[in-house]
Protein backbone atom coordinates (compact mmCIF):
# COMPACT_ATOMS: atom_id res chain seq x y z
CA UNK A 1 0.00 0.00 0.00
CA UNK A 2 1.56 3.41 -0.95
CA UNK A 3 1.98 6.38 1.95
CA UNK A 4 -1.54 8.25 0.28
CA UNK A 5 -3.47 5.59 0.28
CA UNK A 6 -2.69 4.29 3.47
CA UNK A 7 -3.28 7.80 5.26
CA UNK A 8 -6.72 7.77 3.34
CA UNK A 9 -7.70 4.96 4.69
CA UNK A 10 -6.31 5.25 8.28
CA UNK A 11 -8.62 8.35 7.92
CA UNK A 12 -11.39 6.29 7.01
CA UNK A 13 -11.00 4.55 9.92
CA UNK A 14 -10.39 7.93 12.29
CA UNK A 15 -13.72 9.18 10.81
CA UNK A 16 -15.44 5.66 11.65
CA UNK A 17 -13.89 5.81 15.17
CA UNK A 18 -15.13 9.26 16.18
CA UNK A 19 -18.73 8.57 15.02
CA UNK A 20 -19.09 5.16 16.79
CA UNK A 21 -17.75 7.10 20.29
CA UNK A 22 -20.37 9.43 19.64
CA UNK A 23 -23.03 7.30 18.81
CA UNK A 24 -22.47 5.29 21.52
CA UNK A 25 -21.52 7.52 24.34
CA UNK A 26 -24.91 9.17 23.60
CA UNK A 27 -26.81 5.91 23.94
CA UNK A 28 -25.10 5.17 26.93
CA UNK A 29 -26.39 8.75 28.05
CA UNK A 30 -29.75 7.51 27.58
CA UNK A 31 -29.47 4.01 28.48
CA UNK A 32 -28.26 5.81 32.09
CA UNK A 33 -31.17 8.31 32.13
CA UNK A 34 -33.42 5.01 31.76
CA UNK A 35 -32.21 3.46 34.47
CA UNK A 36 -35.20 4.97 36.65
CA UNK A 37 -37.71 4.20 34.30
CA UNK A 38 -37.29 0.28 33.98
CA UNK A 39 -36.58 -0.36 37.78
CA UNK A 40 -40.47 1.63 38.12
CA UNK A 41 -41.59 -0.67 35.15
CA UNK A 42 -39.64 -3.56 36.53
CA UNK A 43 -41.54 -2.90 40.36
CA UNK A 44 -44.71 -1.74 38.59
CA UNK A 45 -45.24 -5.16 36.26
CA UNK A 46 -47.10 -7.98 37.93
CA UNK A 47 -47.90 -5.43 41.46
CA UNK A 48 -51.14 -5.64 42.76
CA UNK A 49 -51.32 -2.47 40.95
CA UNK A 50 -50.44 -3.65 37.45
CA UNK A 51 -53.01 -6.54 38.44
CA UNK A 52 -55.92 -4.09 39.35
CA UNK A 53 -55.31 -2.00 36.50
CA UNK A 54 -55.27 -4.75 33.86
CA UNK A 55 -58.44 -5.84 35.20
CA UNK A 56 -60.02 -2.30 34.99
CA UNK A 57 -58.90 -2.44 31.26
CA UNK A 58 -60.30 -5.90 30.48
CA UNK A 59 -63.61 -4.72 32.25
CA UNK A 60 -64.13 -1.88 29.95
CA UNK A 61 -63.19 0.66 32.37
CA UNK A 62 -60.29 2.79 31.40
CA UNK A 63 -60.97 5.32 28.23
CA UNK A 64 -60.62 3.82 24.87
CA UNK A 65 -58.05 6.25 23.72
CA UNK A 66 -55.27 5.64 26.56
CA UNK A 67 -52.11 4.39 25.61
CA UNK A 68 -52.09 0.81 27.71
CA UNK A 69 -48.85 -1.18 26.35
CA UNK A 70 -47.65 -1.35 30.03
CA UNK A 71 -50.77 -3.65 30.28
CA UNK A 72 -50.37 -6.21 27.75
CA UNK A 73 -47.91 -9.00 29.53
CA UNK A 74 -45.27 -9.08 26.45
CA UNK A 75 -44.55 -5.08 26.31
CA UNK A 76 -43.35 -5.01 29.39
CA UNK A 77 -41.63 -8.39 29.78
CA UNK A 78 -39.70 -7.96 26.49
CA UNK A 79 -38.87 -4.45 27.39
CA UNK A 80 -37.14 -6.09 30.74
CA UNK A 81 -35.51 -8.90 29.32
CA UNK A 82 -33.76 -6.98 26.36
CA UNK A 83 -32.62 -4.78 29.21
CA UNK A 84 -31.00 -7.60 31.20
CA UNK A 85 -29.51 -8.84 27.76
CA UNK A 86 -27.85 -5.37 27.52
CA UNK A 87 -26.56 -5.11 30.84
CA UNK A 88 -24.96 -8.64 30.21
CA UNK A 89 -23.32 -6.82 26.75
CA UNK A 90 -22.11 -4.21 29.24
CA UNK A 91 -20.24 -6.20 31.72
CA UNK A 92 -18.79 -8.65 29.80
Amino acid sequence: MKQIERIQLMERHLEDAQKAVAALASALDDYERAQEAVAALSEYYGSKTWKKDLKDDEEGRLPQELKRGVLSEDGIWNVLEEWRELQERLHR
